[in-house]
């Protein structure tokens, strides 16, 4: 997948300073190991955000400790940034959408400035 990001973005070329690609995955893994010393699926997991424009080298948004005060029966990490608050905080800053027209794709979800533009 790296290389053929990498390959994207050179062939994009100077446009790659006005271009955002964010890669998305719903399927996650469990902190704790399961009894078989493997780990079930849940989920929560993580998106990437790349770009010319992006203010990357970090994680972004909220974070919690892996401890059994913090995760979900004790094995998997919630879920504290929604995907669609994602996209729909990337939409707003990328093209200056309005809320109105955000809710219409994004239903209930409210933008999330993660400070990634």
């Amino acid at each position: 997948m790296g290389r053929g990001l990498a390959g994207f973005a050179q062939e994009v070329g100077p446009g790659w300073v006005d271009t955002a690609v964010v890669g998305l995955s719903e399927f996650g893994r469990t902190v704790r190991e399961n009894g078989s010393r493997g780990t079930d699926r849940r989920h929560g997991s993580v998106g990437r955000v790349l770009g010319g424009g992006v203010k990357g080298g970090r994680i972004a948004g909220p974070q919690v400790r892996a401890d059994e005060a913090h995760l979900v029966q004790n094995r998997g990490f919630p879920v504290l940034t929604d995907y669609r608050s994602l996209l729909a905080g990337l939409l707003r800053c990328l093209y200056g959408l309005e809320p109105a027209s955000l809710q219409r794709v994004f239903a209930g979800a409210a933008p999330a400035d993660l400070a990634l533009l």
